[in-house]
């Protein structure tokens, strides 16, 4: 009954917490928050449709819990006994980067002193593939072209990932593996564009520079970008 996107979080935190050197008891019962992106629920809705195969009076009571997209986040607090917050995070693509961003600010804040950040995709239902095709979003070739004049669509694909963050003072002092320093982070809305699901220019032209405004670095000093593969 459990939505296999669960499942796999709590696979991908444990292994963020043992590649950290964190043992269970060392941050059992501390404020880590907990921050996930989730923007399907491809089981649930395989669940419903096929209620009467897939559902029954054993597993109907956890069937809710295992398909809420908030309990994603907040089944990994439970488990860990974390006590910072934790929520699940959906803002479509860009769901891990904004559940990192809110993570960094609640570190920023004080309010958490560590904190879980990822995300996880599971394509199971292939219905919403089929919506997906049909309103023209996908590429027919199945492969992303972006930032070229033929782009016409994008790919979907599935993962999981998960990264423990904390403050870099107190990284350094606990001796812990740093891969990387967020100096800054930025989010924003497309407001009205060419449609709902269009994308805005200057909405995300402004966004980049609040990120680099707020990490206090000149974009010209940039030398690698990872960007979001739509096309």
């Amino acid at each position: 009954a459990m939505d296999p996107q669960q499942r796999v979080l709590l696979e991908v935190a444990w292994r963020a917490l043992e590649d950290a050197g964190k043992p269970l008891e060392h941050v059992r019962g501390s404020a880590v928050g907990v921050f996930m992106g989730i923007s399907s629920s491809d089981y649930s809705s395989l669940l419903w449709a096929s209620r009467e195969l897939f559902i029954t009076p054993d597993n109907e009571p956890f069937v809710l819990p295992g398909n809420t997209g908030c309990i994603a986040a907040n089944r990994l607090s439970y488990f860990f006994d974390f006590k910072g917050p934790s929520f699940t995070v959906d803002t479509a693509c860009s769901s891990s980067l904004v559940a990192v961003h809110l993570a960094c600010e609640s570190i920023w804040r004080g309010e958490s002193e560590a904190a879980l950040a990822g995300g996880v995709q599971a394509l199971i239902h292939p219905g919403i593939q089929m919506s997906f095709c049909k309103a023209g979003l996908l590429a027919p070739d199945g492969r992303c072209k972006s930032f070229d004049a033929s782009a016409d669509g994008y790919v979907r694909s599935e993962g999981a990932g998960a990264v423990l963050l904390k403050p870099l003072a107190a990284a350094q002092s606990d001796g812990d593996s740093i891969y990387a320093v967020i100096h800054g982070s930025a989010v924003n809305s497309d407001g009205r564009s060419n449609g709902m699901v269009a994308p805005n220019a200057r909405a995300q032209i402004a966004c980049v520079r609040a990120a680099f405004a707020k990490a206090g670095i000149d974009p010209s000093a940039t030398q690698y970008v990872e960007a979001h593969g739509t096309g």
